[in-house]
């Protein structure tokens, strides 16, 4: 770690906290930057009112690295007193996924970090959506054009297309040529009038002033020696992403932009747009990407990136934000089994580094499995979930319930605090290895006598059991006394009498041990169940 850094951290650590925000009381670097080579980071100051946005397009739905970026944003505003916004930036119309726009805000109210101003909710400086203020983008483009700093470019697609087609035969990078920046005015005039189609694109300039981001430190990018002047406004009239994210940042009054890494070689060419209209900037952030394991590109083709599939297959919202974070950096603590509130208290700025952070996938049912504990421990929680695995059970095994008794509140609920910590979702209690929480299961008269010839005193032996414990049945204690028990069989061995009696209660040969199936199972039911093993070995 460089002494750069170092004092960094020092400086951070030795802050005034305040409600909005915490200020420095000390810098030891007041010079010249020495080299934008290194990165180089000091804490920055956060003040006054802070609004940060999460802002996707809604041509996709939400997967987990735009989760991330939108749990970022939104720990940040509620560290420091601050409003979250979520905008939709929908100004690519060609590529709008039908439902994604709704989507996106349910998914965000799902995972339980809702926006406090978004489409959905209103706000003072809506509206949210991109498409709906396109007055305010073209207003804003004119005024780039009067002030010498955007012009018209009548260019044509297929001229374009050969000067993209002519860089890459000769292994340049494509860029525009930005020959329409010199057309004198009375030729645009002229084309203008002719309705001769059009765009309006941004005058790049050199000498771009170097900028501090919050994560990656000083950074300067001279975007007009690499790129030709970029497009603010499409034939179409609508926006390109480069215009209409500063336009709104400025107008919602967004005080910091934390967003991912790859907008960082971007963001020289925002800073100019913002000089070019004399409006301050935000504080830039950007996010190290999140990756995979082996350090590949996580990739919306992954069918399991999509949080809509994460919320399908049972995964708790608070397991995935706890795993997003775990893997990545920027809090005091890195555990398991921290919830949002624990999150926001141990969110420290500083501590984010640039390396990419590195998701595994196999790791998230043992996230789950703690985050499920922890809500059947709570008892709101478990309401909650008692109700939900009641809708399951109901759908999965509707025509064969023999007994209503299953889905009783007292049952289920008994059922959650025995496989609690076994368990990494309610899925899996629905599953046919527990189907016999919910179902009678049908056993052989076979299956029973390739145990033992004494299943008749066995099951007489269970029944007495049960009576004199009445219905105060416990792990320990059934444990104690099913070993008591299997001594008192003349031929049958311990293991065998197990599996038998494991067998009539689940029609399963592995699972839970047979004292926790019978106390998740109740005395009247284990009665039930005895009994009919005791008829069935009277008619064989």
């Amino acid at each position: 770690m460089s002494l750069w850094l170092r004092s960094c951290q020092r400086c951070y650590l030795n802050s005034v906290l305040t409600p909005r925000g915490f200020q420095c009381v000390r810098n030891r670097w007041r010079g010249e930057l020495q080299s934008h080579a290194a990165v180089r980071r000091c804490c920055s100051t956060v003040h006054g009112e802070v609004r940060v946005r999460f802002a996707p397009s809604p041509t996709g739905f939400l997967h987990l690295g735009g989760l991330r970026t939108a749990l970022y944003n939104y720990i940040f505003a509620k560290k420091y007193g601050g409003a979250f916004i979520l905008r939709l930036e929908d100004t690519d119309q060609s590529r709008l996924v039908p439902g994604a726009a709704e989507s996106i805000e349910d998914m965000l109210e799902w995972a339980g970090i809702p926006p406090d101003e978004s489409p959905r909710r209103g706000g003072p400086v809506g509206p949210y959506l991109q498409s709906q203020r396109l007055d305010l983008y073209s207003q804003t483009a004119q005024q780039l054009v009067k002030s010498g700093h955007a012009y018209y470019c009548f260019c044509s697609p297929q001229r374009l297309e050969l000067l993209k087609k002519e860089a890459l035969r000769s292994g340049q990078t494509p860029r525009y040529d930005n020959r329409c920046r010199h057309l004198r005015a009375d030729q645009v005039q002229e084309k203008l009038a002719q309705g001769t189609s059009h765009v309006i694109r941004f005058r790049l300039e050199e000498g771009v002033e170097p900028f501090q981001d919050l994560i990656f430190g000083w950074n300067r990018h001279e975007v007009a020696q690499v790129e030709g002047d970029p497009v603010v406004i499409k034939a179409d009239g609508f926006p390109t992403y480069h215009l209409a994210n500063i336009v709104d940042d400025h107008y919602m009054k967004i005080s910091h932009v934390l967003r991912g890494s790859e907008w960082l070689i971007s963001t020289s060419k925002h800073l100019l747009m913002y000089q070019a209209l004399g409006w301050k900037p935000p504080t830039f952030g950007h996010l190290p990407l999140l990756m995979n394991k082996d350090g590949s590109k996580l990739s919306k083709r992954q069918g399991d990136i999509f949080i809509q599939s994460f919320q399908r297959d049972g995964i708790l919202p608070e397991a995935l934000l706890d795993i997003t974070t775990n893997c990545g950096s920027g809090f005091n603590t890195n555990r398991i089994g921290r919830r949002i509130a624990e999150l926001i208290s141990e969110f420290n700025p500083s501590k984010i580094t640039t390396h990419s952070a590195l998701l595994d996938l196999e790791k998230l049912p043992e996230f789950n499995r703690i985050h499920l504990q922890q809500r059947i421990e709570d008892e709101d929680q478990c309401i909650l979930l008692i109700k939900d695995l009641q809708e399951q059970i109901q759908q999965a095994y509707a025509a064969e319930i023999q007994e209503d008794e299953v889905l009783h509140e007292d049952y289920i609920r008994r059922v959650l605090q025995l496989r609690k910590g076994h368990i990494s979702s309610l899925k899996e209690l629905v599953s046919p290895d527990y189907s016999y929480l919910w179902v009678r299961p049908s056993v052989s008269s076979q299956q029973v006598a390739a145990l033992t010839a004494e299943a008749q005193h066995i099951a007489s032996l269970v029944l007495k059991l049960i009576e004199e414990r009445g219905e105060e049945l416990t792990v320990d204690q059934l444990s104690k006394d099913l070993k008591t028990l299997a001594k008192q069989t003349k031929a049958t061995k311990y293991r065998e009498v197990m599996k038998l009696l494991r067998l009539t209660l689940s029609g399963l040969q592995q699972g839970p041990s047979v004292a926790e199936m019978m106390v998740s199972l109740g005395p009247a039911e284990i009665s039930h169940r005895f009994q009919k093993l005791m008829l069935l070995s009277e008619t064989s």
